[in-house]
This record gives structure tokens, sequence and C-alpha cells, in this order.
């Protein structure tokens, strides 16, 4: 069975940093481009970034670009989002995504590229 499952959310000041991972079970991350979602209350679904699986190039939306990072640990099986200089409008449940489809040849947009998505992660920016 196919799961990916978010980790590493939690409470953080304005300015500080999180990281956050998705741990693959029943599927090997490396084979496949990860794309990270976020979805803040009352508000849609919005894609946040991705990372292919040919040479780690990264992509992202203009809201976090230069503050979000997207690594990979293959030995582990886990992709992380590194998120720094933390907003309030950051404050959201984070997924991760991964489709057979999906590339990632640039930043994602819209939700139907994907087949198996993550429970989420609370990230939660406050002082």
């Amino acid at each position: 069975q196919v799961q990916l499952v978010e980790s590493g959310g939690g409470l953080v000041q304005p300015g500080g940093s999180l990281r956050i991972s998705c741990a693959g079970s029943g599927v090997a991350l490396p084979d496949y481009a990860v794309a990270w979602f976020r979805q803040a209350p009352g508000n849609e679904r919005e894609a946040v970034g991705c990372v292919n699986k040919a040479n780690s190039r990264t992509y992202f939306v203009d809201s976090v670009r230069g503050r979000f990072t997207v690594t990979r640990d293959n030995a582990r099986n886990l992709v992380y989002l590194n998120m720094f200089r933390l907003k309030p409008e950051d404050t959201a449940l984070y997924y991760c995504a991964i489709g057979e489809q999906f590339t990632c040849s640039g930043a994602p947009s819209g939700l139907t590229a994907y087949d198996k998505w993550g429970q989420g992660t609370r990230v939660t920016v406050s002082s």
C-alpha cells in the first residue's frame, strides 16, 4: 500500500525556520517528482513547490521563492520542505504529493496531476 506521511509541523515564531518531511511507504520517492502544497483555514489548497526526480531541480511559487527549499534524503526515502523566514501567512496544513504523470518541470499548479497525497502536517506561524 502506497502511503505518504508528512511530519515535523508545529508552532514557530515569525522569522523562524522549520523543516517538515514527507516519508514514502510502499513507494520509492527517488523514482518520483514530489510536490508540496498547503491549505490555510478557509482557503483552497495551493501549490508551494516541487522537486524533480532527474536532478533534484526545484521550483517554487512566487510567495515562497527564496524562503523555502526542497531537499531529498534518498537513503531514508524522505523529501524535506525547508522553510525559512516564516511569516504568519505561511500558516497552513502542508501536504506532499506524487503522481505518475507529474514531472516538476516548473512551479506546480492545479491539483489533478497527483495520484497520492499525504494526510498533512500543520504549521502555525505566530508569536
